[in-house]
This record gives C-alpha cells, sequence and structure tokens, in this order.
C-alpha cells in the first residue's frame, strides 16, 4: 500500500507541531488506513498486531475530534490490562501536547480510587481504563458516559479472552447509540464479530497484512540496557566487534541528530539520514557511506529506504521499531549476497513486550546477550594489537629498528623491559575503551572525580556537548569521561580522577556552546 506521510494529513496545527516534535515522519499501515476513516466519523474493525502504531491510529482522530470547551466525558478506550491502558494514555498526551483544552485520565484497578474520583469530578474529556474498573465508576455514578462520542476497544480479542465480556456489553448499552466505534484486535474469532454485528455501525474493514521476508543471513541479538546508557552500549559493540560500516535505526528525526552529535564528539565518523534533509544532502550522505567514507550512518525508516549498501557488517535498532515490518527491512541492509551480518537490537524494561511481538513475528528467537564490559574491550584491543605487531614482524623491513633497540639493550635494558614499554605506550595512547559494567550500574572504572559545571539544559546544552567539549580541550581519552548528569542550569560530570586535574585546567574559563564554563569539585552534600 501506499505510504504517506503526517505532514500530508489535514490535521490542526496543534496535531502537527505534536507529530513534529515526536520526530515521527510517516504513518505506518495502520495509521495510513483508519486515520482518514476515522476522522469522516465512520466505525471501523482493525485487524492489526500490537506494535503496529494502532495508539495514533485512533488516538489522533480521537483528539482532533473533541469539542474544545466541552468538560464532559467524550471518549472512551477500553483496553485489556492496566499496562496498556497507561501506556495509551501517555501516547495520547504526547499527541495533544498543544491542547491546553483537554483532561485525560487512566482507570484500573490497583491504583487509589480516590485519585481517580478527584479527577473525574474536575472534568475529563478522555477516559482510558480497563472494562473492570469503568464499570465500577459506572455503577457508583461517578462516570457519566452519555455524552460519549466515540468508543475504541483496543486489543478486543485479549479483552474477551480475559472474559470481560459482559462489562464490555454493559458499557456499550449504556453510551449513546449515536457513538462513533472503533474496534482493533488482532485476531477476529466468532465472539469478535457477534460484538461486531451488534455494536457496530455498517463498519469499515481495515486488516493489515504483514510483508513476510526472509532474515536469514543474519545472526540477531538483544540488550537489555537503560535509555540513558544506550550510548555508550553502542560505542562499546562497535569497538568490540570492529564494525567499519555500521548502520544505526532511531524512530526520530531528533534522536538521528542527537546520536551524530554525540558519536562525533566521542570520534566516530557518523553522520545522519532524515526527512528534514534535502534530497541533494541525502544522496551525498549516501555516496559518502556506500564508499566507506562514513563508517556509521544514523538514519530514520523513512529517510533510508532504498538504500542499499553491500558490505553492512552491523544493523543497530538502537530504538525499536514501531512496526515489526519495519525490523524485518532494518535487518535485511546486513548479510547479503550470501555474507553473514548482526542485527543489534536495544530494548528498554517497558519495551519488552514489543520484542516479543518481534520473535513471533519472524518466528525466530532473538538471542539476548550482556552488554560488553570494560575488560571484553580491552582484551579485544590487545588481540587486535599483537595482530598488528604480528603482522608487522612478518611484512616489514624491521633492521632499522632492530638496530635502535640493540642500543638500548646496550643501556642495560632487556628486550622484554622495552617491548612492554613500547606495547603500554601505544596501547594507553590508541585505547578509548569507556568504564563501568552497563549490566548494572554506569560509571568510570576505578576512582572518580565529581565535577559541578555552571552549564545546563536551559543553556540548550546537550550531554554530547559536555563529553565533546570535556574530551576535545583536555585532550584525555573518551573513557576519562563518565555519567553526566544535567539539570537546568547546572550540571554534574564524573570523571576518571588520572585525568581530574587535566580536565580542571582545560575547561577552567572555556565556553561550552557559547556560555563561559566555572568548573569545581563538587561537594560530598552535591
Amino acid at each position: 500500500m501506499k505510504k504517506i506521510r503526517f505532514s500530508d494529513f489535514s490535521f490542526s496545527k496543534e496535531m502537527h507541531k505534536a507529530i513534529s516534535d515526536l520526530g515521527f515522519e510517516e504513518a505506518t499501515p495502520i495509521q495510513s488506513e483508519a486515520i482518514p476513516v476515522a476522522l469522516e466519523g465512520k466505525d471501523i474493525i482493525g485487524q492489526a498486531q500490537t506494535g503496529t502504531g494502532k495508539t495514533a491510529a485512533f488516538g489522533i482522530p480521537a483528539i482532533e475530534m473533541l469539542e474544545p470547551g466541552n468538560k464532559n466525558l467524550q471518549v472512551l478506550i477500553l483496553c485489556p490490562t492496566r499496562e496498556l491502558a497507561i501506556q495509551v494514555s501517555e501516547e495520547m498526551v504526547k499527541l495533544a501536547k498543544y491542547r491546553r483544552d483537554i483532561f485525560f485520565l487512566p482507570v484500573y484497578g490497583g491504583q487509589p480510587i480516590e485519585r481517580q474520583l478527584k479527577a473525574l469530578k474536575k472534568g475529563v474529556q478522555v477516559v482510558i481504563g480497563t472494562p473492570g474498573r469503568i464499570m465500577d465508576h459506572m455503577e457508583r455514578g461517578t462516570l457519566d458516559v452519555s455524552d460519549v462520542n466515540l468508543v475504541v476497544l483496543d486489543e478486543a480479542d485479549e479483552m474477551l479472552d480475559m472474559g470481560f465480556r459482559d462489562d464490555i456489553e454493559l458499557i456499550l448499552k449504556n453510551t449513546p447509540a449515536s457513538r462513533q466505534t472503533l474496534m482493533f484486535s488482532a485476531t477476529m474469532p466468532k465472539p469478535i464479530l457477534e460484538l461486531t454485528k451488534k455494536y457496530l455501525k455498517t463498519p469499515v474493514n481495515i486488516k493489515v497484512v504483514h510483508e513476510v521476508l526472509t532474515v536469514a543471513g543474519t545472526e540477531q541479538i538483544y540488550f537489555e540496557v537503560k535509555e540513558k546508557n544506550k550510548l555508550e552500549a553502542l560505542t562499546r559493540i562497535i569497538d568490540l566487534n570492529n564494525i567499519k560500516l555500521g548502520l544505526v535505526f532511531c524512530n526520530t528525526k531528533r534522536s538521528v541528530d542527537e546520536l551524530v552529535e554525540q558519536l562525533q564528539a566521542r570520534g566516530y565518523s557518523a553522520e545522519g539520514l532524515h526527512g528534514d534533509m534535502s534530497q541533494s544532502v541525502r544522496e551525498k550522505v549516501m555516496n559518502k557511506f556506500r564508499k566507506g567514507i562514513i563508517e556509521i550512518l544514523i538514519a530514520t525508516d523513512v529517510a533510508a529506504r532504498g538504500l542499499d549498501v553491500e558490505n553492512v557488517e552491523a544493523v543497530f535498532n538502537y530504538d525499536i521499531p514501531q512496526d515489526e515490518e519495519y525490523y524485518v527491512h532494518r535487518i535485511g541492509r546486513t548479510g547479503r549476497a550470501g555474507k553473514t551480518g548482526k542485527a543489534f537490537t536495544f530494548v528498554t524494561g517497558k519495551e519488552m513486550f514489543r520484542l516479543k511481538d518481534i520473535q513471533k513475528y519472524i518466528k525466530t528467537k532473538i538471542k539476548l546477550n550482556p552488554i560488553p564490559s570494560y575488560d571484553d574491550i580491552e582484551e579485544m584491543k590487545i588481540n587486535n594489537y599483537l595482530e598488528e605487531i604480528r603482522n608487522t614482524i612478518n611484512n616489514s623491513k624491521l633492521k632499522k629498528y632492530v638496530r635502535i633497540i640493540e642500543n638500548l639493550i646496550n643501556e642495560d635494558f632487556t628486550s622484554i623491559d622495552i617491548a612492554a614499554a613500547l606495547f603500554k605506550m601505544n596501547f594507553d595512547e590508541n585505547k578509548n575503551a569507556s568504564g563501568g559494567d552497563l549490566n548494572e550500574s554506569y560509571s568510570v572504572k576505578g576512582d572518580k572525580v565529581r565535577f559541578f559545571i555552571n552549564v545546563g539544559k536551559k543553556d540548550k546544552v546537550r550531554p554530547g556537548d559536555i563529553l565533546g567539549a570535556f574530551a576535545g580541550e583536555s585532550k584525555v581519552p573518551g573513557n576519562a569521561i563518565g555519567e553526566i548528569a544535567m539539570y537546568d542550569k547546572f550540571s554534574f560530570v564524573n570523571v576518571s580522577e588520572e585525568f581530574a586535574d587535566k580536565i580542571l585546567k582545560a575547561m577552567q574559563g572555556n565556553k561550552i556552546k557559547g556560555k563561559k564554563v566555572n568548573i569545581e569539585i563538587a561537594n560530598n552534600k552535591d
């Protein structure tokens, strides 16, 4: 089916602004088909899996159709679990970022009902909740559904499997017969079809059929990682696998720009690709990647479409994709022409259910690996360095250098002492591994010093700017700088004790993004 860009929809300026802030470029198949139909006020039976962008498919039309100034409940969204209700609520709040007149309330068991009662008294236009808790409020008389003009049944088959059919029917019977109903379900068993015949009016059937592609030549691995540790994990995996041509996928344009800046600050040859760039600029970037001038290309799914590059060693899902098909398209860009490739996916705790959906779709188990440790990186670099030494011994003319070493031996140094000193000097100078075990916590390896600096978020400074300034101005290795904790007007930076004095001298009075830096060692109370 034809892909639709969000900019092509006739949304309100507030909605377009919110979507732009989220960095979304192109609608997923279910969004492309469902949004125009929902905006026309028609009922929908949508068949689509979890992780296909269903929330925006019903959330955008729901927000767009709300009556400004009307504080009565207008939209009711039923979900099978509290986790899904919270997730849907969070996403809809982001979509309504510039609509100050809208209030959302998730209602579910396990949360104090008094808090929900207080919010309902103030007035909410959108309630997202589990059928059981919504029925509880209706029976108490604390939830009036008489003005509801849109009901959404999200993951209807799951709700029926959990025994919510009677609750759902009672809720639907109490809402106006003139309401619009949108039902989304991964499967269409007989009980679902019975519900649709009974409660939906000439619904439009929308079925999203996944495209099946083979990913047989690619080793697939995932890492459990905290959001703040993704950058460190990415650089370690690149270093450990010695990747010379890698493709990194982010879900938004903003994420692409931030990651490019952060990788460049750490010395990686990286550039970005997304929809805000002109076609000529995109082509230049893609050509540089094809020629290997750029080692790491960071892209959104839309911008990378049509990018066909041989010898891509690894694909990284820095952000887990919104759609299972996107996952297959992404990792299909490595392991081509009979070669093997690797696909690495970063998963934060709350995204685990999306990974399960992907595994179900591709019918393949994705292997969990620990994030490489400092020692793993150091061992790999030592092995690579030893291999270089072997190649140099076997393939180079060394007579001139042998004479230099013989002169040192005459000064009463052993050949082993000289070799060890040279190894240390060269290896320490070139290594760029970062410390800390990201599978547990993030920290600089060994003793550290915590600095306070008078630069923060309100100065439009990012962690990558601080990292780049510290490493660049003081000429210290990237692994010398650890966790950066940013606040509005100041930040704390952990650095290796070995390089603390050097960083302090280099940064005092220097500038980060135009702001003069005051740097000092943080007090214990800080």
